[in-house]
């Protein structure tokens, strides 16, 4: 367990010095790689998917306690996948926003789905405390700069009782599933995605993609980071040994 979670990187930055050398850099790139991507950003998921993506993601927020009447904060939201999937537990756009550091993505769901948009870093988000009941992240943990610093942030701006979930790829444990992963995400997507002009793109930052979740840190030191930054009641639970739910409470005695 590294000394100092709240300075943990994620991912690590000696991993991926192929694609950037500072956090500077790292940034800009990221946001570069998705705002290129976001017209084809979709197309390119669904092939990840297999097509199961939607209703994988509704599931798992109503697992996570997502229900009606919620005011809910979905981070990281981008084209607004799981942003859509909320929007139908909820039973309306109301009391959903989203936040992405990536303004082409931004443009998009709210273009499709009409919800409020924030551009901001999941590390900073600019809103006031204690404003939701329920705090959404799909698939882009791996791109925050800084853990503690980001699950701080998750805490503050959830209501005491307020509720997270975390949905993110975890390399799988063996070697065989983890070669077959990497050559469906490195390999077969950005292939099939290139036959389309919106899917060109996203082909290249599928191969950032998983880059990035080889390097993720393991499990356990996500859920210790959580508990570190605050959070309760934090599990994590499993389908298909790669799709991971991390979820946690904000304690309700907390003013």
């Amino acid at each position: 367990m590294p000394a100092s979670l709240e300075a943990t990187p994620l991912p690590p930055q000696a991993r991926l010095e192929q694609y950037y050398h500072s956090e500077q850099e790292r940034r800009r790139v990221v946001r570069e790689m998705f705002h290129d991507a976001a017209e084809g950003y979709d197309h390119a998921e669904t092939l990840t998917s297999f097509g199961s993506g939607r209703r994988y993601r509704r599931q798992a927020l109503k697992r996570a306690g997502l229900s009606p009447g919620m005011r809910a904060l979905d981070v990281a939201t981008g084209t607004g996948l799981v942003a859509r999937e909320a929007i139908k537990i909820l039973g309306g756009v109301e009391n959903l926003v989203g936040v992405d550091a990536t303004r082409g993505m931004l443009a998009l769901a709210s273009k499709n789905l009409g919800i409020v948009a924030i551009e901001a870093l999941a590390e900073d988000i600019p809103l006031t405390d204690g404003q939701f009941d329920f705090l959404s992240m799909g698939y882009a943990l791996r791109h925050v700069s800084n853990l503690g610093q980001t699950f701080r942030e998750y805490r503050r701006v959830l209501k005491p009782g307020g509720r997270v979930c975390i949905l993110e790829i975890t390399r799988p444990r063996t070697g065989l599933a983890r070669l077959f992963l990497k050559f469906y995400i490195r390999g077969v997507v950005p292939l099939l995605s290139r036959l389309t002009r919106k899917g060109r793109k996203a082909g290249i930052l599928w191969k950032y993609y998983w880059e990035t979740i080889e390097a993720c840190v393991d499990p356990e030191t996500i859920m210790q980071a959580m508990r570190n930054a605050g959070f309760v009641d934090v599990k994590r639970h499993v389908e298909l040994g790669i799709f991971s739910e991390y979820t946690g409470v904000r304690p309700n005695d907390e003013a």
